[in-house]
């Protein structure tokens, strides 16, 4: 087990492979963790080690990770960790992929530090449509009391905060349209199709980003395999040579 430790947090960690580093985001929704991966249509660990470097984690207070909370943090709190993450590994630009909240992950990390980032393959991302605000906050909540039962540290003030600091926005939760609009680090969607992960988020990411390249069906079948070779193919195409 690797554990890279920053403060009061620590994050547990996995490095697959060689070649252009890739940071993986997993689904999961708060309990975004390495384990999850293998309930998605594909592995991007397997799927991908075999030409990039590929670097998986637990998000904080997932897995086997553990940070403190506090009502500030918020998206920003988590990229701070992932550039923490990519310092300890002198990693300076590196590929990212996400998947559910990971897809907003990453997108926050796009927008904060585009340097940083070469491409970006965002897996069905998360996003507010129609009524579905509440079902985040009660997948939220779900995390939240089980942290609660188990952690002296962490108050209800500091819950509440960050699952508004969260999930209280618009669009696609982690970045704005107007941040999208001037991010250029090149972004392709494998779309979503369902009540967390909204067609109509994947699509106006797509519409709004000025590098961005959507991918309608991607999960079974042939599908699934012409994805995963359009995912190899993207990050081919923008990994430094």
């Amino acid at each position: 087990m690797t554990i890279f430790n920053r403060g009061a947090t620590s994050i547990h960690y996995e490095v697959h492979g060689a070649g252009h580093p890739v940071l993986l985001f997993a689904p999961g929704g708060m309990r975004s963790s390495i384990t999850f991966w293998d309930k998605m249509p594909f592995n991007p660990v397997r799927e991908l080690s075999g030409e990039l470097r590929v670097i998986a984690m637990d998000q904080r207070n997932a897995g086997r990770s553990r940070g403190p909370v506090s009502a500030s943090d918020g998206w920003r709190t988590y990229a701070s960790d992932h550039l923490a993450l990519l310092d300890h590994l002198g990693i300076a630009r590196c590929h990212l992929l996400g998947a559910c909240i990971g897809g907003a992950f990453g997108l926050a990390l796009a927008t904060a530090a585009p340097e940083r980032v070469t491409a970006a393959v965002l897996q069905q991302p998360i996003g507010l449509s129609g009524d579905n605000r509440s079902a985040f906050q009660k997948m939220f909540d779900g995390w939240a009391e089980e942290l609660l039962r188990t952690r002296s540290d962490v108050t209800p003030e500091a819950i509440a905060g960050l699952r508004a600091n969260l999930y209280d926005g618009e669009f696609a939760f982690s970045a704005s349209r107007d941040e999208l609009r001037a991010c250029r680090v090149p972004l392709l969607v494998l779309r979503g199709n369902d009540l967390y992960h909204p067609s109509v988020t994947s699509e106006e990411i797509v519409q709004i980003a000025p590098r961005a390249e959507l991918v309608t069906s991607w999960k079974e079948g042939d599908d699934l395999v012409r994805a995963v070779a359009r995912v190899r193919a993207f990050f081919a195409l923008h990994a430094p040579h």
